[in-house]
């Protein structure tokens, strides 16, 4: 009796990764949103945090997404 799991492709571990760091960036951007004097740098008036991580969770849902071509 062989089973024959499929292995998962180590896109799919990198798209977790993403989403998990990229969702504690958003959530730190979030955070400072709302209060702005917790931390003052140069271009905090743009909220980088707010916009790396929504990219990071966008790309790692992407790469969840992606089939195996194997």
């Amino acid at each position: 009796m062989t089973e024959n799991k499929a292995m998962k492709p180590i896109w799919f571990f990198v798209g977790l990764m993403l989403i998990v760091v990229g969702g504690l960036v958003f959530l730190t951007g979030i955070y400072l949103y709302f209060n702005p004097e917790s931390a003052h740098t140069v271009l905090s008036n743009t909220y980088p945090n707010l916009w790396w991580g929504g990219i990071m969770i966008v790309f790692g849902i992407f790469m969840l997404l992606i089939k195996d071509e194997g």
